[in-house]
């Protein structure tokens, strides 16, 4: 290559960069000259090129037609594409946008005229799949697939050296404070250029800092997500492609991260912390040092500003440029995220995510305790925590919960009472958010039951006093006292104290708020959201051994689900990949040990709703008294029974109590091939019934069992699922499936294998409460009966009122089984189950041998079921199913209307199933969608779950006690994340 042809870009030199006008006709004479076919162009969007795809004339994509901006170089030109190729070498896995080369190997690079004068044209790989662009919400799994590859490239690119590679680009945040000094002008509102220049001289100061320890090596600098790709296979936005090498130079390796970062934070719901996903992903590939780590946010914030000020500047120059202009509302929103929380902050959040924050800060011991005549062992401890007994029967909802729980300390003798440091208070959680509360305290609050004085804890500066506050120097930190404005400190600021010194005098009843924040940190609130907290409690340290109390500590569970993984089988699997706390129930509220309360959306296990006071306290009163095995004689197994039986048309008169619906399944098998003396069972596909051996036999949920209907033992045989919706009979084809099924029925005893039982849930659980065809269980029931077998109903998901107008699933089918299982919602959370029949049906259970269950209808047991069906008659909540399941289904077939991925909405009550689809007519299941809005719900504050055998059906089954304001948030949440997530109306 000529040495003049080593020119590199230096923009300050250079000043505007308009993109190089070509037209659609010169590039297809352009790529038609080079491909050799004749080609169609679309334009593609770019700051400073000019770009095109190439299309044949079959509408195949063939290549991008990329011409540089004039202003760059050959060298420049030769660097990109020698990255690209190394890359592309060092991880095949990824798809890069590498030149396309001649049968000699030389690229298909050529120079053309241009308005703005000769530019280099090439001709590039064409990545289908689409970028990452716009602003839908991007899931974790994404967020991590960019960190990802941008650790790849990192570490591809990190022993790469080319002379193209010395540029100074206005991309390059090494030159991020000149870029924005030269450009601010051109943002036309004052308080927004003020807002950029302000974030850029903090976060250019702290980078100055740590810019000697910052390694610097080759770098792409535009992993965002526009120049990353999708998988084309993939149904949800994976990125696996690289383009648009352009801004390829040296600089920070750090900065490769922070630029991927910043193109994150506009995309619909996304907040900073987030984006922490990409980060440890990022470092689990190339590990960031602590000085990286430490100067990334300040990075992310340059690289906004910059953004703006480039945005507003491009637009100003190349008035004609629609992606320059189309794109500054987007970094307008970048720069809010990035600025969002104060820099120290995201800083320590940051280290934290990766593993390498520092020491928490602590409080010297002072000279003097803080309050002068209150003792440390006369202060009471509060404990507002989601575990906290002062928490339960919903306290945590009610007004004045504090102020109740302070005076009744008081009242009790304490002298003072006081909270624990950054200990989440449930206190302080709504019911219903769609994002979580301030929960963490920064510091602590204190009730004083008797007059006291503040005097400072040992020499230092009074930095402020004001009426109801006062902050003065303890050492490396700064004390804040705060109190009621009634009170006026008799310090001044400015002035200096010393130990011993008084600071305010407080009388009786005053409330306080003590903190202790490093010295040269921004201002702390009294308490931060959980998913911010290590960052803010990074700034602070727990004040109370100021007050003769030993410091809390902060709650640490962060291994407690590598715990569990190594103790408890995994087989038993937990949602979420990284689930929340749960530690608490109330109604239909699950709370978190972060503070933060989840709609429960899946529980049908506990139909009277989390903790109910009745239940509890009927089994802490049996508790107290009698618990011990059915063989004994004792008054309530006796009546729950005869409650359970008198529900039951006649003649199911008879009970056997169990502890699951697993052993009530099992149970009612053996009954009904005990009765029958036949051996053989016929159950429904795509069905789950038990864990136990024979309900195992007669489950055939692919997703319980992906080899379900290939391990069935030779007594169990299978009929078609009877889904009138996906099944193979649909719509009013559905009257099918029950002479089908009959005609099974009739062949095996045809054959001489007659079946001793027929086996299903008398409303499609599995499928998502999918109501059985009308007359399906009668025609189905007749042809077992016929041949000597019993009809078994599986009533452990949809009996006991769910379905709203009927309190037992077969109701709806208008026929009366043999046997009938029941558990679930009988215990209300307590194992409890139970097998009805007839009294000569169990008689033949003799003939097996005896029956008996240790804790199946033990005397608690048997209070808690007694409980649950007074609790159900009096709270009326059969009829609550009607109500508010009624007014759910409206609502979720209404969203129906507007978003075309709700297939269908099935169910009845509050048994209900929202089955997604990719298409209407096909019925393609919306799998990885239906996951995906499974965790973009959990982060709005839902907790619902899929289910099926394709996992497309968001069950939907709370506790009976819903209210209409729970399901009306519950469908809003539901809106919002469709739309958030490119879901069309």
């Amino acid at each position: 290559m000529p040495h003049d042809e080593y020119r590199t870009i230096d923009f300050f030199a250079q000043g505007a960069l308009p993109a190089p006008q070509v037209t659609l006709a010169q590039a297809e004479r352009i790529g038609t000259r080079h491909l050799g076919v004749g080609v169609r162009a679309e334009a593609l969007g770019s700051q400073q090129d000019a770009n095109f795809l190439l299309y044949g004339d079959d509408g195949t994509a063939l290549a991008i037609l990329k011409i540089a901006n004039p202003a760059f170089g050959p060298a420049e030109i030769e660097a990109q594409d020698t990255a690209a190729d190394l890359i592309c070498a060092a991880h095949p896995e990824l798809r890069i946008a590498t030149v396309l080369r001649r049968p000699d190997g030389s690229p298909q690079c050529m120079t053309v005229d241009t308005e703005s004068g000769p530019a280099i044209a090439r001709l590039m790989r064409y990545l289908p799949g689409g970028p990452l662009s716009g602003p839908r919400h991007l899931s974790p799994s994404t967020m991590a697939a960019m960190g990802t590859i941008g650790g790849k490239v990192s570490t591809a690119l990190r022993d790469f050296h080319h002379p193209g590679l010395k540029r100074v680009l206005q991309w390059d945040l090494r030159h991020a404070d000149r870029v924005v000094a030269k450009l601010a002008e051109h943002i036309d509102e004052p308080d927004r250029r003020a807002a950029v220049q302000a974030a850029t001289a903090e976060a250019w100061a702290r980078v100055q800092e740590l810019a000697a320890a910052l390694p610097s090596q080759a770098v792409h600098l535009d992993l965002t997500d526009d120049n990353l790709i999708c998988s084309p296979d993939g149904r949800l936005p994976m990125p696996d492609g690289v383009i648009d090498f352009g801004d390829v130079t040296t600089s920070w390796a750090v900065g490769e991260l922070a630029v991927s970062l910043s193109s994150m934070l506009h995309h619909d719901g996304v907040e900073p912390h987030h984006v922490l996903a990409a980060v440890r992903a990022f470092h689990a590939i190339r590990p960031l040092s602590h000085k990286e780590a430490e100067a990334l946010w300040p990075l992310v914030v340059l690289r906004a500003a910059g953004l703006v000020a480039s945005g507003r500047h491009q637009a100003a120059v190349d008035e004609d440029n629609a992606y320059a202009k189309a794109a500054l509302d987007r970094e307008w929103r970048i720069f809010e995220q990035a600025t969002r929380l104060p820099l120290p902050v995201m800083v320590h959040l940051v280290k934290d995510a990766i593993g390498l924050a520092d020491v928490p800060a602590r409080a010297d011991s002072p000279a003097h305790f803080l309050l002068r005549g209150v003792a440390a062992d006369d202060i009471a401890l509060l404990d507002l925590s989601t575990g906290a007994d002062s928490m339960d029967r919903g306290a945590w909802l009610e007004a004045g919960t504090e102020d109740r729980l302070v005076a009744s300390a008081l009242a009790d003798g304490a002298a003072a009472v006081a909270t624990r440091y950054a200990h989440p208070r449930l206190s302080q959680a709504p019911a219903l958010s769609a994002v979580s509360a301030p929960t963490v305290p920064t510091g602590i609050d204190l009730w004083l039951g008797r007059p006291a004085v503040a005097q400072a804890p040992a020499a230092g500066n009074v930095l402020a006093a004001a009426p109801g506050r006062v902050e003065i120097a303890y050492g490396p930190q700064a004390l804040t006292l705060s109190f009621a404005r009634t009170v006026h400190p008799v310090v001044s600021a400015g002035s200096t104290v010393q130990a011993g010194e008084d600071l305010a005098h407080l009388p009786t009843k005053t409330s306080l708020h003590l903190a202790l924040r490093n010295a040269d940190s921004p201002s702390v609130p009294p308490s931060v959201r959980p998913e911010y907290a290590a960052g803010w409690l990074a700034l602070t340290a727990d004040p109370a051994p100021l007050i003769g109390l030993r410091a809390a500590g902060r709650a640490q569970d962060g291994d407690l689900l590598d715990r569990r993984d190594a103790v408890f089988a995994t087989v038993q699997e937990h949602y979420y990949a990284e689930p929340p706390r749960i530690e608490r129930g109330w109604r239909h509220h699950l709370l978190s040990t972060d503070g933060r309360s989840y709609l429960d959306i899946v529980n049908n296990v506990t139909p009277l709703g989390h903790a109910h006071p009745r239940v509890e306290q009927a089994v802490s009163r049996q508790l107290r008294r009698l618990n011990t095995n059915s063989r004994f004689h004792y008054a309530s197994v006796v009546e729950f029974t005869e409650r359970l039986a008198a529900l039951l048309p006649e003649p199911l008169d008879t009970v056997f109590l169990v502890n699951s619906g697993s052993e009530a399944v099992d149970l009612g098998l053996r009954l009904a091939i005990g009765a029958s003396g036949q051996h053989d069972v016929v159950a429904l596909r795509e069905a789950y019934h038990g864990w136990t051996y024979a309900s195992d036999a007669v489950s055939t949920s692919l997703q319980d069992n992906p080899n379900a209907l290939a391990t069935r033992p030779s007594w169990v045989r299978t009929v078609d699922s009877p889904n009138s919706y996906r099944g193979l009979h649909r719509g009013a084809d559905a009257v099918c499936y029950g002479p089908e099924a009959a005609a099974v029925i009739d062949e095996l005893a045809a054959s001489g294998r007659p079946a001793g039982a027929f086996l299903s849930e008398t409303y499609y659980g599995n499928a998502g409460g999918v109501a059985l065809p009308d007359g399906y269980l009668a025609e189905v029931y007749a042809a077992v009966r016929r041949h000597g077998g019993l009809a078994v109903a599986d009533e452990v998901q949809v009996g006991y009122g769910r379905l709203g107008h009927w309190f037992w699933g077969f109701e709806q089918q208008q026929v009366v089984p043999d046997v009938v299982c029941v558990a679930k919602a009988m215990g209300n959370g307590h194992p409890l189950g139970a097998v009805i029949t007839s009294k000569s049906v169990a008689d033949r259970y003799r003939d097996q041998g005896y029956f008996f269950s240790s804790t199946g209808g033990s005397p608690v047991s048997s209070i808690v079921g007694l409980t649950v069906l007074d609790t159900l008659r009096d709270e009326d909540l059969q009829g609550n199913a009607v109500r508010v399941g009624g007014r759910l289904k409206s609502r979720l077939q209404a969203l129906a209307d507007r978003y075309g991925i709700i297939g269908a909405v099935h169910g009845s009550g509050l048994y209900l199933g929202l089955e997604l689809v990719r298409d209407r007519v096909t019925l393609e299941p919306a799998t990885e969608e239906t996951a995906e809005l499974c965790d973009r719900m959990l982060d709005l504050g839902v907790i619902v779950q899929p289910t099926g055998d394709h996992l497309n059906i968001l069950k939907i089954k709370p506790p009976l006690c819903i209210d209409a304001t729970a399901v009306d948030f519950f469908v809003d949440m539901l809106d919002h994340a469709l739309a958030q997530l490119g879901h069309s109306r």
